[in-house]
């Protein structure tokens, strides 16, 4: 039974079945081709047999290993190999089938080489996935042709299964480049220090450029050399990160949700913010408080913020400001930086929630997320020539003009802003991150 499992025919054994059924109804007009017929058929199934034997001589001619990485990064394209080692006397031609976790949607999925005898192939691929949670990989399949007849399959079964987390790997890019004040080189702009929200830190030899007012005259007289204070950023303030789980956060944009975004930027600046020494904390909501991270600069903190939004997801009720307000005066009593997640599509919404921002704003920092639909845009500017588009214009000129609306709203009451595309979320929240610690807004 096995050997009948295994064992498949190619294209080619079907079109050589074709051309010597063609070629015996030929014959049968044109007599002198039979005997020319019957030796091709006689010669074909000789090379099927030794097509077959050479399959099935060697036992186990093939040997498959999965190198997958211990999860998967959301909304990255994440590197995976399948190793295969060809143990056969001879080349063969080998395809590898992975059967995908249903998620990716991809059926159309196959890898194809030549291996040499003795020789170890890694075949490599990406996969992005676009929602977190487990990805099952089930069976891993590889076909072998040697003459082309036919091929044999030999099957890896067992399952594996890799938890899709919010996107780590741009979380250590990140990382990398804040640890050696590189972030720039992302698009994260340079901020001019401004205001006296600084703490001394070391006393150091006056080089060019350093301030003149941070001169320090007792250490230039004892050391017979100018000598200048160096300061530091205040540490250990809070970050928050709200995240609004409401309907509003399902919207889809490239195949993922809002919230998805949302997450992926609040762990990049979770870790940005405990790498300059702040404390990182992490609330989200909906029609109630779901979970809350008290911000801390404890080792384990990122672990158990990745767990956390590892585990969320939005529902279809509508965000109750009002218990978040109350929430927050009674849980988060020290002065705080807090970047709110949200997507008020319309000034109605904003209007509702507008007084709770306006209390949350004389005890905290607040800098409201309102996302920039980027396919609206691109609609508005499309050119017209039916009724239904011109209609279709209109209406999407109308959103973007109410989301401008909402942002001057928010501007008006004194409440900072972070305009954008989602997949420039990560970016400009770390933006808005340094320049507020740089002007000593906290």
């Amino acid at each position: 039974m096995k050997f009948y499992k295994s064992l498949f025919t190619t294209n080619l054994f079907y079109y050589c079945i074709f051309a010597m059924a063609a070629l015996f109804i030929v014959s049968f007009f044109i007599k002198p081709i039979y005997p020319i017929a019957q030796y091709i058929f006689l010669g074909f199934l000789v090379y099927a047999g030794l097509d077959l034997m050479m399959l099935y001589a060697t036992k186990n001619g093939l040997k498959i290993t999965r190198n997958y990485p211990d999860r998967l990064s959301n909304g990255d394209y994440n590197d995976l190999k399948i190793e295969v080692i060809n143990l056969y006397p001879i080349s063969i031609k080998a395809r590898v089938l992975e059967e995908l976790p249903i998620q990716l949607q991809i059926r159309d999925f196959e890898i194809k080489n030549k291996l040499k005898k003795n020789q170890v192939e890694e075949f490599n691929y990406q996969i992005r996935p676009t929602k977190r949670g487990e990805y099952i990989f089930r069976n891993c399949n590889a076909f072998v042709k040697i003459f082309g007849l036919f091929e044999r399959r030999y099957q890896l079964e067992t399952e594996e299964n890799l938890a899709c987390y919010p996107s780590f790997l741009q979380l250590k890019k990140y990382q990398l480049l804040a640890t050696t004040n590189r972030l720039h080189e992302l698009g994260v702009k340079k901020i001019r220090k401004i205001g006296s929200t600084l703490e001394f830190d070391t006393i150091k030899t006056y080089t060019l450029g350093d301030e003149y007012r941070h001169i320090n005259w007792k250490a230039t007289a004892k050391t017979h050399r100018l000598m200048v204070n160096q300061f530091q950023d205040e540490k250990a303030q809070p970050i928050y990160s709200f995240l609004d789980m409401s309907r509003s956060m399902r919207m889809p944009f490239e195949q993922m949700t809002l919230l998805d975004y949302a997450i992926n930027s609040s762990l990049v600046l979770s870790s940005i913010s405990l790498l300059k020494q702040d404390k990182a904390g992490l609330l989200t909501f909906s029609k109630n408080i779901e979970k809350h991270i008290v911000a801390d600069k404890k080792n384990h903190q990122m672990q158990l913020i990745l767990e956390t939004l590892y585990n969320i997801k939005t529902d279809f009720k509508e965000s109750e400001y009002g218990k978040l307000y109350t929430y927050m005066r009674h849980h988060i009593s020290q002065r705080s930086l807090i970047f709110l997640y949200a997507n008020f599509e319309t000034l109605d919404a904003l209007n509702r929630q507008m007084n709770y921002l306006q209390l949350m704003k004389k005890s905290h920092i607040i800098v409201v997320i309102i996302f920039k639909n980027s396919e609206l845009k691109e609609l508005a500017l499309q050119e017209a020539n039916q009724s239904l588009e011109i209609y279709n214009q209109i209406i999407a000129e109308k959103f973007l003009n109410e989301k401008e609306l909402i942002i001057q709203k928010l501007h008006q009451s004194g409440i900072q802003t972070i305009y954008t595309e989602p997949q420039n979320l990560t970016v400009n929240s770390i933006n808005k991150y340094l320049e507020i610690k740089a002007r000593g807004l906290i």
